[in-house]
């Protein structure tokens, strides 16, 4: 029997959240997420330890700066509202390692979101980053 970690354990739990509430879904405002930061750990599935992250919402555009050292952009980012939730998609990329499509989950002060990779010829690659609100 597999066991979960306590990464996937979150992450699970948020998208169960989400799939219960998906009936009162509406579109957040433009840089709903402006201002916040989010401190945690930027991980490949299947991995047990990552790389140290910062998430910032600011003017309109997502960043994740573990993702500065590969080249990675800013990218502008879209949010819809659920109850007490509120969900984020972005699309950061390289030129060196391709695009990463953002999807993730704030709720209070919680913050976990995937990270898929997508680089041509290459299977997609799949990250998790979960984090908690820079106080």
């Amino acid at each position: 029997m597999k066991t979960f970690t306590s990464v996937q354990r979150v992450i699970a739990a948020t998208i169960i959240g989400l799939s219960a509430t998906a009936a009162s879904v509406a579109a957040a405002e433009p840089g709903a997420l402006d201002g916040k930061k989010f401190e945690g750990v930027f991980i490949q599935r299947g991995k047990t330890s990552g790389d140290a992250d910062t998430v910032v919402f600011q003017g309109g555009r997502f960043r994740s700066q573990a993702c500065d050292r590969y080249g990675y952009s800013d990218a502008a980012y879209s949010t819809t509202t659920q109850g007490d939730y509120v969900t984020f998609e972005a699309q950061t990329e390289s030129t060196k390692y391709g695009r990463l499509l953002w999807k993730g989950v704030i709720h209070g002060d919680q913050f976990s979101a995937t990270a898929t990779m997508v680089r041509q010829g290459k299977p997609p690659v799949e990250n998790w980053v979960v984090a908690a609100a820079k106080q």
